[in-house]
């Protein structure tokens, strides 16, 4: 059993000792992303760049691990592998954004 898997199989565990499933649907599932990324970007709301590099550590955990938790449910409701997706972007943003192209600006790929 991978990592990925073992983290899917417990939140599974967790999200059914509650009956949550019922409220797991794709919409809110993605939706449940959506605010909890929110709730990331607040802790670095209205702080300087220098600033935001101070935010508590074991916040930003929190926030991403929420994040994190409903896209692996998200994934394994639609029956992804988490890997596979991850490689495959990596991939296609590479054929986007090649290193001699893209190295050193943050231009859009069809910026450069």
């Amino acid at each position: 059993m991978t990592e990925i898997q073992e983290i899917t199989n417990e939140l599974i565990k967790f999200r059914d000792e509650r009956d949550w499933q019922q409220f797991h649907d794709s919409k809110n599932l993605a939706t449940a992303i959506s605010i909890e990324a929110a709730e990331l970007n607040e802790l670095f709301l209205w702080k300087t760049v220098a600033d935001s590099e101070k935010v508590d550590s074991s916040k930003i955990k929190e926030e991403l691990a929420d994040i994190l938790a409903f896209s692996f449910l998200l994934a394994n409701k639609h029956g992804f592998n988490i890997k596979e997706i991850m490689l495959d972007k990596i991939r296609r943003n590479g054929e986007k954004y090649p290193v001699d192209k893209a190295k050193g600006t943050s231009k859009k790929y069809n910026e450069l």
